[in-house]
């Protein structure tokens, strides 16, 4: 099958190369715990041969309560994200929300990331595409698959080419959601990099009184199903004690046992990609 690969900050990233990891923090909570999970991302990944794209939010201005934690904010947040880029040597990816935040988030982020909720925001993607970076393209919850190829048209006529597509799960009735693993396929037809947001596809959306509840002790086996498909890359957050993280914790995997599950994950998508693919139309 016919494949793009995507090269930014020696990372090669392409459905038949193995998975690159987009790992890190809902939310940025402080500089400290941003950089220590880098910092243990970086070396469980080193560790195992998996490429790492850190990632951090300064900002996830679409919590469902006006009380919920949003983040450093723009400035601060990136002061902290270019800390850990320069100290570790690592790549970055965060997400924007406003066209007046782009250019401040190119000058660190080496992949922007265009959240689901915003997909089809038509001023925000020609922000985006005009400054040149890899971006991520959430897929919104309330698209199919098959819909993804008009917001590839409009990065692609505002002549940015740098895409990855991301799936995050469906909605599904009122606080939940469900991941359609034939529309990973769909999504590939494009042949740019297909990501799985596997924790994110976990998420139990306002299930948690002004917040979302979340299902993480099942993230090894939906990451599994996902990387069964042969994808570019898992999308992944993580957090020391996701029981008192500040954003999305029932979701997140626990820091410790991100070595066992990254180990358990190369396997698989090793097995997957020595297959040779068989056309069955």
């Amino acid at each position: 099958m016919k494949v793009k690969e995507i090269e930014f900050a020696n990372v090669q990233l392409s459905n038949n190369r193995p998975f690159v990891l987009f790992g890190g923090l809902n939310v940025l909570e402080s500089r400290d715990l941003g950089l220590q999970v880098a910092e243990t991302l970086k070396g469980v990944c080193e560790g195992l041969g998996i490429s790492l794209v850190f990632k951090g939010s300064f900002d996830k201005a679409n919590r469902s309560s006006l009380k919920s934690f949003r983040g450093p904010g723009l400035q601060e947040g990136l002061r902290w994200l270019d800390d850990i880029k320069r100290q570790l040597n690592i790549p970055i990816i965060t997400d924007v929300h406003e066209v007046a935040q782009v250019k401040s988030v190119a000058q660190v982020a080496d992949v922007i990331q265009l959240p689901a909720f915003l997909s089809r925001q038509t001023d925000l993607i020609a922000e985006m595409a005009a400054t040149d970076k890899v971006i991520n393209i959430k897929k919104a919850q309330f698209l199919a698959p098959e819909e993804m190829v008009y917001i590839v048209d409009k990065f692609e006529s505002f002549d940015n080419r740098k895409l990855i597509l991301c799936e995050r799960g469906s909605i599904f009735g009122y606080k939940n959601l469900v991941v359609d693993m034939l529309g990973f396929s769909v999504m590939k037809k494009s042949f740019y990099p297909v990501i799985f947001d596997v924790t994110h596809s976990l998420q139990q959306p306002g299930a948690g009184l002004g917040s979302a509840d979340g299902r993480r002790a099942q993230v090894t086996e939906l990451a599994k199903a996902g990387l069964s498909q042969g994808l570019a890359g898992l999308f992944l957050e993580t957090h020391p004690d996701p029981d008192k993280a500040l954003c999305d914790g029932p979701c997140a995997l626990k820091l410790e046992s991100l070595h066992p599950f990254l180990d358990q994950m190369k396997d698989l998508d090793s097995l997957i990609k020595s297959q040779t693919y068989i056309d069955t139309a």
